[in-house]
């Protein structure tokens, strides 16, 4: 094992085609590695390689096939691949270390979980690690912060950074930031009794050196007692600029999600882009894009970062289906665009001023249909944007749900109690206008002007990977991974995984010869809940896998 870790950190990765052109332009650097959660810190999720391109993406075979253990809630990561190593997480926050030539083991680490993460609403699941200073981080679902190794696994420090004993929400289920010496952990909260918090931790050794609540102390914002358990929290990774240490992070809902009869405010910051000095916690600006959210419309979306036309920007999604185009720098509204015409809870937002015009209330115990449903107009599932071609590629989800408030009589304080208001996320349903309930759509991301769009009879919700090469990879709930052609949409290649896709798919170079890496394994509550608008769902073979594809000789 010794040697084989040896070889497999030296590795040196040279590729003839796919490392030359694009090497000096923004998002290009590390072409052959996968070294964050969205690859580079802009957010893009686009790899310079181009050795698998249009020409010849009809030659992808299989390479490898790993297996990540426990199945439960499927494989939801985001591979990492650092020097022809793949840092995995699975279930359970088993890590792994695979070489990424072969799939074979490097080495393993799996933490021994609090009893009570049998309990707690979001788990076992994790979306990822993250690597720096020589080691590999995670967050776990019973809220501590874990160091390992990045040579041998072995652990470096944990951190208990929250109550987990007394906090069904206190967790993780997404890898921490790093952000320069510090890593940046955003909590579990939205739908559970609880305030989420983001936590600064010195990457060195672990010690928690902040907190930001994601909850204002306001009596404006949250009147009486509501912001106790106002949810919120950051659950999904944050994007660090480094040149003003600065991290960005989209927040949870308001909780209850849908009963909101006594937080009658804007529920700051839920629902927000936050944006915080990685050192101090500091709060530099904030912009809520869904005030006093009712409909479950939470924003812990990727935030893309963008140089254009001398202003510095900011695009960021949230669940309603509308992009924000943001000054950088002040959180300012440069445009704000609906990926989808399938909405309405608002009539619509003012792209000036960023005002919900025409709201949809919710009654209490009366159903209201509402669109998008409580998935999002897009999941949590990051997009992929190309600067080749400008287009950012993300999985619409175009269906809607009722949604029923009701008085909770549940205590939400005790384990596994959802605190929101009804008795379920929604009942799902087709788009009243008969369209497709999904589509892979290739946009303008500060327009909004659609160049190509794919209807799906099955809605996507993997992330979504373009590259060099003119391709962008997409896989669906049933298992079928396809290859578009990034300018066109056309299908070029198709291939069915076995099982569905919720991870991120990733790309790198080892020894001259490019990758493509599936995570295949359905799961998350996606998979509970789906079936009841597609039945085809209900059947779909559970796995966790990863599954390596390059091209034949």
């Amino acid at each position: 094992m010794k040697a084989l870790l040896a070889s497999s950190l030296g590795l040196v990765c040279f590729l003839t085609t796919a490392t030359v052109a694009l090497a000096a332009d923004p998002g290009t650097e590390d072409p052959n590695n996968w070294p964050l959660y969205n690859r580079t810190a802009n957010a893009w999720r686009y790899s310079p390689l181009d050795q698998i391109n249009k020409d010849n993406v009809s030659k992808l075979s299989v390479s490898w096939i790993a297996h990540g253990g426990d199945i439960t809630m499927g494989i939801q990561q985001t591979p990492i691949v650092i020097d022809g190593v793949i840092y995995s997480i699975t279930s359970g926050n088993r890590v792994a270390a695979l070489d990424g030539k072969t799939g074979q083991q490097i080495w393993s680490f799996e933490p021994k979980l609090d009893p009570l993460t049998k309990k707690v609403l979001f788990a076992p699941y994790s979306r990822g690690v993250a690597v720096g200073h020589g080691m590999v981080f995670i967050g776990t679902v019973d809220g501590r912060g874990i160091a390992l190794d990045q040579k041998t696994g072995k652990e470096k420090w944990q951190v208990q950074l929250t109550d987990f004993t007394n906090c069904h929400g206190c967790n993780f289920t997404s890898p921490p930031v790093v952000a320069g010496d510090i890593l940046t952990f955003g909590s579990t909260a939205g739908e559970l009794a609880t305030q989420g918090k983001i936590y600064g931790v010195e990457a060195a050794t672990g010690k928690k050196v902040w907190e930001f609540n994601t909850i204002k102390e306001d009596p404006k914002s949250w009147p009486g007692q509501s912001g106790r358990y106002g949810g919120g929290g950051a659950w999904m990774p944050g994007t660090y600029d480094a040149k003003t240490d600065t991290v960005f992070y989209g927040t949870g809902n308001p909780g209850k999600d849908f009963d909101a009869s006594d937080r009658k405010g804007d529920n700051l910051y839920t629902d927000s882009v936050v944006a915080l000095e990685a050192k101090t916690g500091k709060l530099k600006w904030y912009r809520q894009e869904i005030p006093h959210d009712v409909w479950d419309f939470d924003s812990p979306y990727e935030v893309l970062q963008f140089t254009k036309d001398g202003k510095d920007l900011i695009v960021h999604m949230n669940k309603s289906g509308y992009v924000f185009v943001l000054d950088k720098n002040n959180g300012n509204i440069d445009n704000i665009w609906p990926i989808s015409d399938l909405k309405n809870f608002v009539k619509d937002i003012d792209p000036k001023t960023g005002e919900l015009i025409g709201r949809v209330e919710l009654t209490m115990n009366k159903e209201t249909l509402i669109c998008p449903s409580t998935f999002g107009g897009r999941s949590w599932n990051s997009g992929a944007y190309n600067p080749k071609t400008g287009l950012w590629y993300n999985n619409v989800l175009d269906f809607c749900n009722y949604l029923k408030p009701i008085e909770q009589k549940e205590d939400p304080k005790d384990y596994g109690t959802g605190h929101t208001g009804s008795n379920d996320f929604g009942r799902l349903v087709m788009a009243p206008d008969g369209r497709k309930p999904g589509q892979l759509s290739a946009n303008d991301p500060f327009t909004g002007k659609q160049k190509w769009s794919y209807a799906m009879d099955v809605p996507g919700f993997s992330c979504v990977l373009t590259t060099a090469g003119g391709l962008v990879f997409n896989g669906d709930p049933m298992g079928k991974l396809q290859a578009f052609d990034a300018e066109t949409g056309k299908v070029l290649w198709s291939f069915n995984t076995g099982s569905g896709m919720r991870g991120g798919l990733v790309t790198y170079a080892v020894d001259g010869e490019q990758y493509i890496l599936v995570p295949s394994g359905w799961g998350s509550y996606a998979a509970l809940l789906m079936p009841a608008l597609l039945p085809q769902l209900e059947k779909v073979p559970a796995a966790s896998t990863l599954i390596a594809f390059k091209i034949s000789k």
